[in-house]
């Protein structure tokens, strides 16, 4: 390939993603975090492999964060994400992790998994939005939030999510 035509792909690229994205700016928004514990179990006909490795998911819990505030539930945090989380949920028991096995299966131990899923709902328009967003998201909108300041949000390819928020 020649020099020429990789600055031209490299143009193209670039003012596809840009023409993609679109940006507005908003006073009404709000960001969510939902916080979820999940007990989890890997299931392995040879543990110490991971091929054919199986995963069954157990008992869970969620908390919403609204706005970096405390949730009336919250029994942990904040972390050091500045999120709550709700109580534990139960350990499954061995007769729980059994019943899901499968032949020549073998059990590994129950293990805690942590995941947050971020949204923010905004004023387009007439209509309120709530898309998918990130941390740094999330955490720029808590910010701002407490100061009321209004926000531009730059929206990802097909405006189906938050890429970037900022006072404008």
């Amino acid at each position: 390939m020649t020099q020429g035509f990789v600055r031209t792909l490299t143009g193209l690229v670039l003012l596809t993603s840009l023409a993609s994205c679109s940006s507005l700016t908003t006073q009404q928004y709000d960001a969510t975090a939902l916080t979820r514990y999940t007990w989890q179990v890997d299931y392995s006909p040879d543990p110490m492999h991971e091929r054919g490795l199986r995963f069954e998911e157990f008992a869970s819990t969620t908390l919403l964060n609204r706005n970096g505030q405390k949730p009336i539930d919250a029994v942990t945090g904040p972390d050091d994400r500045g999120l709550w989380w709700a109580a534990l949920p139960p350990v499954p028991t061995i007769d729980e992790i059994e019943q899901r096995q499968q032949a020549l299966e073998k059990p590994g131990p129950p293990q805690l998994m942590k995941k947050v899923d971020y949204q923010i709902s905004f004023q387009r328009g007439a209509e309120m939005v709530t898309l998918p967003t990130n941390f740094d998201v999330y955490r720029a909108v808590v910010k701002a939030k407490r100061s009321g300041v209004a926000l531009t949000l730059t929206l990802g390819l097909g405006d189906n999510t938050v890429e970037k928020a900022e006072p404008p």
